[in-house]
């Protein structure tokens, strides 16, 4: 047969590497190559060394259902969401892989949408396949996954989502992000700045609009109505008709609640012949890249550190499923200002 496939030009399949020949290579028994692999048994640290070397030159890859019998795990974890365009959940996703990849740990992301039953059925198979844990993560800071977490057996962290009661959660500190933002345009001696953000039923608009309100006072500054709308590039280009239609002194500087207003702030701008950042300085939300690196200028914004945000949740998760002890609770992780030429560095900063 292998004759007859080298005759036809197909190489024969290289037969994979196993304990046995690890163990031969480096001149040890069966039992002590499997104890090296698995960091357990008690031999010299050379000992320990020079096995896992072999294997790695040899490209020995352990059997994962061996491993998972012996370790009691399944060396899995499931991601439930419901952003359905990944714009948040992705960076998150990152974050906890890059947490998880050197444990030897993968991650499934799955898509609940805001349908319970969906939900309810994306658990289930987690469970069927005996993940050691759970990340829960969403579009929005406050509301909850359609779904009761609370009760699984496993480990459970919450990541940019509102947890339950008791919970272990990650968030980005909003307020703390919309603070770098004001506090930056009063250093580049902006006096008339302007907060246009999103609807009022999102709790990160009225955080957001705190932090602006109690940097222009400490700034001793005149404080302007918070302008409410829809998360869109067309509310941000409506928002600027508004704010130079009604006064001939319109703002110098404008802190917008995501990117997407501020990019649409910008082209309001443009069209008016507004120069920007030279009259009006403009600051966004979010460090989406395919949004704030393409505005023209491109837009200053606020980065919420997701990658970091889902790399603690994925350090965390572990720490829980090695039975370490974890304090419940929410942790706060900050935001932070991404400057381009949207608005400019203060002067004297490099």
């Amino acid at each position: 047969m292998a004759e007859g496939m080298e005759r036809e030009g197909i190489a024969p399949r290289k037969r994979p590497v196993t304990l046995r020949d690890v163990a031969e290579e480096a001149g040890v028994s069966l039992a002590t190559a499997s104890k090296a692999l698995n960091d357990q048994g008690r031999m010299t640290a050379e000992t320990r060394a020079r096995i896992q070397e072999t294997a790695r030159r040899l490209g020995f890859r352990p059997n994962g259902l061996a491993q998972s019998l012996l370790r009691q795990r399944s060396f899995t974890v499931g991601m439930l969401t419901n952003d359905t365009y990944g714009r948040f959940s992705l960076p998150l996703m990152a974050g906890i892989s890059e947490a998880l990849v050197d444990n030897g740990v993968s991650v499934f992301l799955c898509n609940v949408e805001d349908d319970p039953r969906l939900g309810q059925l994306h658990v289930d198979a987690m469970l069927e396949k005996r993940v050691d844990g759970i990340i829960a993560t969403g579009k929005r800071l406050d509301r909850r996954l359609p779904i009761d977490l609370s009760q699984l057996g496993v480990p459970v962290i919450y990541a940019f989502t509102e947890p339950d009661a008791d919970a272990i959660a990650f968030v980005s500190d909003d307020e703390g992000g919309a603070r770098l933002a004001v506090e930056h345009l009063v250093r580049l001696g902006r006096r008339r700045i302007v907060h246009v953000t999103g609807p009022a039923r999102f709790a990160v608009v009225h955080q957001r609009a705190a932090a602006y309100r109690a940097v222009l006072a400490e700034a001793g500054l005149a404080e302007a109505p918070v302008m409410m709308g829809d998360w869109t590039e067309s509310w941000g280009r409506e928002a600027v008709d508004i704010l130079f239609s009604q006064a001939a002194d319109g703002p110098d500087a404008i802190f917008c609640g995501n990117d997407q207003i501020a990019r649409g702030v910008i082209d309001g701008l443009r069209e008016r012949g507004i120069d920007v950042p030279g009259s009006v300085a403009v600051v966004g939300f979010d460090n989406w890249e395919i949004v704030a690196a393409e505005a023209r200028p491109p837009l200053t914004t606020v980065d919420m550190n997701l990658a970091a945000l889902g790399r603690e949740a994925g350090l965390t998760l572990l720490s829980l499923v090695d039975g370490k002890p974890v304090e419940p609770g929410i942790r706060k992780l900050p935001c932070r200002l991404v400057v381009r030429q949207s608005c400019g560095r203060p002067p004297g900063d490099q």
